[in-house]
C-alpha cells in the first residue's frame, strides 16, 4: 500500500516536470529571438534540467538504500527471533 502512494508521486512528479520541460520549449521556440539566442537558451535550460534530475535521481537512489537498509534489519531480525524460539522449543522438547 506505501509503494502504491509512492509510485503516484512519483509519477506526478514525472508527469509534472514533463509538463514544465515541454511548456519550456514551446516558450522558448515561440518567443522573438534569434536562433543562436534560442539555441544558446535551449542549452543552458537542457543543462539544468540535466542536473535537477541528477540530483533527483541521487535522492531517489538513497531513499532505496535506507529501505533496504531497513528490510535488511529487520529480516535480520525476525531471523534471531525465530531461532531463540527454535531453540526453545528444542530446549521444553529435550526436558519432556
Amino acid at each position: 500500500m506505501a509503494n502504491e502512494g509512492k509510485s503516484y508521486v512519483v509519477e506526478v512528479a514525472v508527469s509534472f516536470l514533463i509538463g514544465a520541460a515541454a511548456g519550456f520549449v514551446a516558450g522558448i521556440l515561440l518567443a522573438p529571438a534569434s536562433g543562436k539566442e534560442t539555441r544558446k537558451k535551449i542549452g543552458e535550460e537542457i543543462n539544468k534540467g540535466t542536473e535537477k534530475a541528477k540530483e533527483g535521481i541521487e535522492k531517489i537512489a538513497h531513499e532505496a538504500e535506507k529501505g533496504f537498509r531497513a528490510v535488511r534489519d529487520k529480516t535480520q531480525e525476525g531471523i534471531g527471533v525465530i531461532k531463540e524460539f527454535v531453540e526453545k522449543k528444542k530446549g521444553d522438547l529435550a526436558k519432556d
